[in-house]
């Protein structure tokens, strides 16, 4: 299914976001600097967004990665109790994105759950290439298991969770957690890239004309990776994963117009075959990106709900446990 017949997939909605998009004419991410195309994504973070839910508590510090780099992070809580944490990855290819593009969606996320949420500001490709983002990745989360109880928060009920490129991390620190003996609660994937190759039907099918296109996830993954043997490396691919028993269980968002989608579903298919619990939600008529529109989008706010709702059962299920 190609062109037309791909589009006629698409929700009234969300193909008016993208007809929109096309007018406002803005150049594409692989035909600027890193630079550029970070600032260009944090001007239109939040235009599509819900209004910002207010929380208790905001709070910025740093995580000390094993460099001893400062990573940026930002707590948010519903409330001043010990609370279960949620350590978010934003997405962006490993090139854009922060925890400012995320912060409506971070903030919504604890609100919605009643849990805290702890977003990370991993380093950014072509500065920092990888394993950067994915050392960064391990030590907040090594950092987060240890010093939650310093926060306030609740050290024994800890989730890992992401959106596309911050998927990936999240996929990949749940394999880490289960190594390192490190419990957690839950895995939350956003639509995660989880495969080596962008070689997938979905990603023939969806390669132009859906948000995010074949020539800018070539672009991302061209300044990310030092060399094509980095991407066969499991954390960049977790499909690549030796195994994957005994990681946590996960929740798994995906769009179905998405360049990712088949490997979102290969990836929920390599977790259950290895008896892990998962839930596979997709999202009907969408694109990548589409969490982020939830003021057009009625899928991205019952993608949040449903989110919200794995991360409280599973914080529940671990208090009765």
């Amino acid at each position: 299914m190609r062109g037309q017949a791909a589009h006629a997939l698409l929700t009234p909605a969300m193909r008016d976001v993208i007809s929109r998009m096309g007018r406002a004419g803005h150049p594409a991410f692989h035909t600027l600097t890193a630079t550029q195309a970070r600032a260009a994504y944090a001007a239109g973070a939040g235009v599509l967004e819900i209004p910002k839910p207010a929380l208790v508590r905001i709070e910025d510090f740093s995580i000390p990665a094993r460099d001893g780099h400062a990573l940026p992070a930002r707590l948010y809580a519903p409330s001043a109790e010990a609370l279960p944490v949620l350590l978010y990855f934003h997405g962006g290819g490993f090139t854009i994105g922060s925890i400012a593009t995320h912060d409506i969606l971070c903030r919504q996320l604890s609100h919605l759950a009643g849990c805290a949420v702890v977003s990370v500001d991993y380093r950014l490709a072509p500065e920092h290439k990888f394993p950067t983002a994915a050392h960064d990745a391990e030590d907040a989360l090594q950092w987060l298991a240890t010093h939650a109880n310093k926060l306030g928060l609740d050290s024994e009920r800890l989730a890992v969770g992401g959106d596309s490129a911050g998927g990936t991390l999240a996929a990949m620190c749940a394999v880490l957690a289960r190594d390192a003996g490190l419990p957690l609660t839950l895995q939350l994937l956003f639509y995660p890239g989880c495969s080596a190759h962008q070689d997938t039907p979905s990603h023939r099918q969806f390669a132009r004309g859906f948000v995010l296109e074949e020539r800018e996830i070539n672009w991302f993954f061209s300044r990310y990776v030092r060399s094509p043997a980095d991407r066969d490396d499991w954390r960049f691919a977790p499909l690549n994963a030796p195994d994957v028993d005994g990681v946590a269980p996960a929740w798994v968002g995906l769009a179905e117009c998405d360049p990712l989608v088949d490997e979102g579903v290969m990836y929920a298919d390599k977790l259950r075959m290895a008896g892990v619990a998962v839930d596979l939600e997709i999202y009907r008529g969408v694109t990548h990106e589409f969490i982020k529109m939830g003021r057009i989008l009625p899928e991205a706010r019952q993608a949040h709900a449903d989110a919200a709702g794995a991360l409280r059962r599973a914080f529940l299920k671990e208090t009765d446990s």
